[in-house]
């Protein structure tokens, strides 16, 4: 009976990892730039035992693992905000976060902090860093396809993108962001960027897909469930026989 437990509770399991990823993908999906987490599930061991003669093979249940973000484009939506940026393809931005720790993102939503830098939506430094000169009005400034910032006749820096070997091993940051591992590499410019100024990129989470596959794992989550349940009534019938 306790295998029949065991493969139960590990589907439980990853099907909760995979309502975990459903849930966080949905609550992001107004998130500029984010992108959906994939979920794949595999076989544990098989073992053999052999019951009243008769050898079967009995499987562990299974196991669930995140692949990684999609790297799938979202669409591009204009805003006409001037520090929207929007990438086209691949790449990401740099930004430094308030630990210290340097992330990558896709979240275009740009602002101005006090001291007059550029920076995301949650205050994180846009690197390598970009600063208005006093005077310098947000409505002037004009970001280029390959970056440069430009205000007026004056430039200001240029906004690089990073681009890593493997970017399914990147780990997210749980601030809409990324961080390199050794697997995925360390991050690089690309050469030729291409930005689109006044625009965002939307999140690449297709909300129908995302409902369809939340209610098919609820379904598969209560059948681990149940067949707990069972395997535990079992288990009590069999500890209350008595011999004859």
């Amino acid at each position: 009976m306790l295998p029949g437990l065991y493969s139960a509770a590990s589907g439980l399991a990853a099907q909760q990892e995979q309502l975990d990823a459903i849930g966080n993908d949905l609550a992001n999906v107004s998130t500029p730039g984010y992108r959906s987490e994939r979920v794949a599930f595999s076989d544990l061991l098989y073992s053999t035992s052999n019951l009243a003669g008769d050898e079967t093979t009995v499987g562990a249940g299974s196991r669930s693992g995140v692949l990684g973000a999609s790297q799938t484009q979202g669409s591009i939506k204009e805003t006409g905000d001037p520090l929207n940026v929007a990438i086209e393809g691949e790449g990401y931005f740099e930004v430094t976060r308030a630990s210290g720790t340097v992330s990558l993102t896709r979240d275009g939503a740009f602002g101005v902090d006090a001291g007059g830098s550029i920076v995301t939506s949650d205050g994180s430094r846009l690197s390598p860093p970009i600063k208005l000169g006093k005077g310098t009005l947000v409505s002037d400034l004009r970001i280029g396809q390959d970056g440069t910032v430009m205000a007026g006749t004056k430039k200001l820096g240029q906004i690089k993108l990073f681009t890593v070997v493997a970017p399914d091993r990147l780990l997210s940051d749980g601030a809409g962001g990324f961080t390199t591992t050794s697997e995925s590499g360390a991050p690089q410019a690309i050469a030729k960027p291409r930005l689109l100024q006044g625009s965002l990129e939307e999140s690449n989470v297709d909300l129908g897909r995302e409902m369809s596959l939340m209610i098919s794992t609820q379904r598969d989550f209560q059948m681990s469930s149940n067949a707990i349940q069972t395997e535990n009534q079992m288990m009590t019938i069999a500890n209350q026989l008595r011999p004859a």
